[in-house]
């Protein structure tokens, strides 16, 4: 996988934990939700990212 790749990986499962957490705070159940589906779109495309990446060798 490339860097690129998994850095926006990465940064998208951070920018959905800051969501939340942000939700939380102000008590948005909207906000809190949509970060919890952007933490764990983040986490499955790292996922997959790295199944690719261990069948490719």
């Amino acid at each position: 996988m490339s860097i690129g790749k998994k850095i926006a990986h990465r940064a998208e499962a951070m920018k959905g934990g800051a969501k939340k957490t942000t939700g939380r705070a102000t008590g948005s159940r909207r906000l809190q939700a949509e970060g919890r589906g952007d933490q764990v779109k983040g986490n499955l495309k790292q996922a997959g990212q790295k199944i690719k990446d261990a069948f490719k060798h």
